[in-house]
């Protein structure tokens, strides 16, 4: 079967949607497909194009059997509402345009977010006759509603019925969590052609190891109690909440909070941590996909944090499956909601309320003066990462495309929890 997959961030680039992309598209060639993804120059979040990338209106490179074409497009950093309206629109029109200019595929897919870059993929397919499928990353335009970046209005409207264009146009749609499923039923997409494939983590890199004593010795971590915030730092994160409850527990000279990673909120949080005179934050800079692990290792416990919003209710971060496949135990601070319903039916950590740092920094202190505890919450975090490995998620998303390939439409549609008949 011939792929085209059509996402606005991949490798070398770090975030989720990239790490999901690349890793599928990887155990799809394994399997014997050939997969051709349409990215732009990588130079997420920070808006610069990485080292040894040009900006060229076409390049073309191959990844692990992947045939890669990247496109231009307005490059801007992951913050400011216009400039990254530019950004996306400037893919969805070029994603389209090239993936036109292509060979005829079998299926093509288009991810988000972007947004853009699933209208880009649906035009495209429209266009070429193609069978479409929409991978369900994220509820846009409602999350940009809720942290406020766009106001209720004419263009949210428009925004919410081209979202729903998409939906129905779509032969099938592919979400990360099943409470992306349950909002699209109650919007009145059928629930046949909605699939849950939930993201995860490879297993074969993401393992429980020893501390890392080099990265410990880098950061000023040796002999502390670490817990680590990595990933990006955005505004539906919340995170000067974190920096209130490092607030509180500053006292205890045991007790270190790591952020790493980047995002339009980052700047701002060094700032207010210099201001506040937090010895006990440390920031480290974004590090490749290989030295994760390593950064993982450093850690005693995976912080999750996500806004108080109903919107986030919905919301799965893949770093708790990278937490999982490490060993590691999760302290998750977000609303009620499927992410809360992961970790605790793991057993993999406690869960405290959103924005809430009084709940955050008694939990903390729990866990640092529990270390029988925490190695409970460890091992049933490892315990559940093989329900989240991603060659066998990637087997399950594969054997939709090849329904919808073939015309097929299934009366049941595939979940996280079934057996996918591809994956043997």
């Amino acid at each position: 079967m011939k792929i085209l997959f059509l996402t606005d961030n991949f490798p070398p680039e770090t975030n989720a949607p990239a790490t999901r992309t690349f890793e599928h598209a990887r155990a799809w060639v394994r399997a014997g497909h050939e997969v051709t993804v349409v990215t732009c120059a990588p130079n997420f979040p920070q808006g610069r194009v990485h080292a040894g990338y040009r900006n060229a209106w076409r390049s073309r490179q191959r990844v692990e059997g992947i045939d890669v074409v990247r496109v231009w497009t307005y490059v801007a950093e992951n913050k400011g509402l216009l400039k990254r309206t530019l950004d996306h629109v400037s893919f969805g029109v070029h994603g389209a345009l090239a993936a036109m200019g292509l060979p005829r595929h079998d299926v093509l897919v288009a991810t988000s977010p972007q947004f853009f870059a699933s209208v880009g993929g649906c035009a495209a397919a429209a266009l070429t006759r193609t069978p479409f499928v929409f991978e369900l990353r994220d509820l846009w335009p409602a999350s940009i509603a809720a942290v406020g970046t766009l106001k209720p209005g004419v263009v949210l409207t428009a925004l919410e019925r081209l979202e729903l264009f998409l939906y129905r146009r779509a032969r099938a749609v592919v979400a990360v969590s099943e409470a992306f499923r349950r909002d699209l039923a109650c919007r009145g997409i059928e629930e046949e052609k909605v699939h849950v494939v939930t993201n995860g983590v490879d297993l074969s890199s993401y393992a429980p190891r020893s501390r890392d004593e080099t990265t410990l010795a880098r950061l000023g971590l040796e002999g502390r109690f670490v817990v680590g915030y990595l990933g990006t730092h955005g505004m539906a994160h919340a995170l000067s909440n974190v920096l209130d409850a490092a607030e509180l527990v500053r006292g205890d000279e045991r007790i270190r909070f790591l952020f790493a990673g980047d995002g339009a909120a980052r700047a701002g949080l060094i700032e207010d941590a210099h201001r506040r005179g937090l010895r006990n934050v440390v920031f480290a800079p974004p590090v490749a996909k290989s030295a994760m692990p390593a950064l993982w290792s450093a850690c005693d416990v995976a912080l999750v944090h996500l806004k108080n919003s109903p919107v986030f209710e919905t919301v799965v971060p893949s770093k708790i499956f990278e937490a999982f496949g490490m060993g590691i135990p999760v302290l998750f601070a977000g609303p009620e909601g499927e992410a809360s319903s992961i970790v605790r039916r793991a057993g993999a950590g406690p869960c405290v309320a959103p924005e809430d740092p009084v709940q955050l920094a008694r939990a903390v202190r729990a866990l640092a003066d529990d270390p029988a505890q925490r190695g409970r919450y460890a091992a049933n975090a490892h315990g559940a990462a093989p329900q989240y490995d991603r060659d066998a998620l990637a087997m399950r998303m594969l054997a939709i495309l090849e329904d919808v390939a073939a015309g097929r439409t299934r009366s049941t549609p595939r979940t996280n929890q079934e057996t996918a008949a591809k994956a043997g």
